[in-house]
């Protein structure tokens, strides 16, 4: 009994991530963007938020609103967002819709939504990015990013990590994991938004959207 119990777990998990992605294909990427504004403006009306000198020099930002982080013994992530890079002039690119995906093993019970964000040193580590081929974790690391309006008050600190992480929990879980995750490019959603003949490093590169939701978003990221 228990050796069945533990097979299907993990088959109890794996349909409740397809019933859960089902649903969210009928959501608008233009919705998605929408999600991605009220994060950022959250986590900007937090009094420990992430700092403005971080987003100054740091060169590219992933936001994954509603991360959905669940576990029946057996763990699992699944989120769809935006990722974003600084063009040559410091102006933010076209967000360029992705998939965070991973799991984990360990004693953990429930369901627990996350607001994620990521903050990445390099931008080329975004831009080559074209079939999930990024492993948090194993190409690079993801570290718990300080917090408040300016780094600069804490002089030990230093901007060294590849990858900072910030979360807003709520649930049954007081916080996550993220490394070991896959970062993907969701195709469907990039050509439903931009159009089928365009690729990622296209949308990367252009940064020619006039929708109001992409000009929205970069005014938004703009004035953290």
């Amino acid at each position: 009994m228990k050796n069945l119990k533990f097979v299907m777990l993990p088959v109890l998990l794996s349909i409740f991530f397809v019933l859960v992605s089902a649903t969210s294909d009928g959501s608008k990427e233009t919705e998605r963007i929408h999600s991605a504004i009220n994060v950022l403006k959250d986590f900007s009306q937090m009094k420990e938020s992430i700092p403005h000198d971080l987003i100054s020099e740091y060169k590219g930002i992933v936001i994954i609103p509603n991360l959905l982080n669940a576990g029946f013994g057996v763990g699992g992530k699944r989120g769809r967002g935006i990722a974003m890079v600084k063009l040559d002039d410091g102006k933010w690119s076209d967000p360029v819709f992705i998939t965070l995906t991973g799991g984990s093993i360990g004693f953990q019970i429930g369901v627990q939504s996350v607001d994620l964000v990521l903050v990445f040193r390099h931008k080329g580590v975004l831009t080559k990015v074209k079939n999930g081929d990024f492993t948090i974790g194993g190409d690079a690391s993801a570290a718990a990013g300080p917090v408040g309006r300016s780094t600069s008050a804490n002089t030990d600190y230093k901007l060294e990590a590849e990858v900072y992480s910030y979360s807003r929990s709520r649930g049954l879980f007081a916080g996550i994991s993220i490394n070991g995750s896959n970062l993907g490019i969701d195709k469907k959603a990039n050509a439903n938004y931009y159009g089928s003949d365009i690729s990622s490093h296209d949308i990367f590169d252009t940064a020619t959207s006039k929708t109001e939701a992409v000009r929205m978003l970069k005014e938004t990221l703009a004035s953290l």
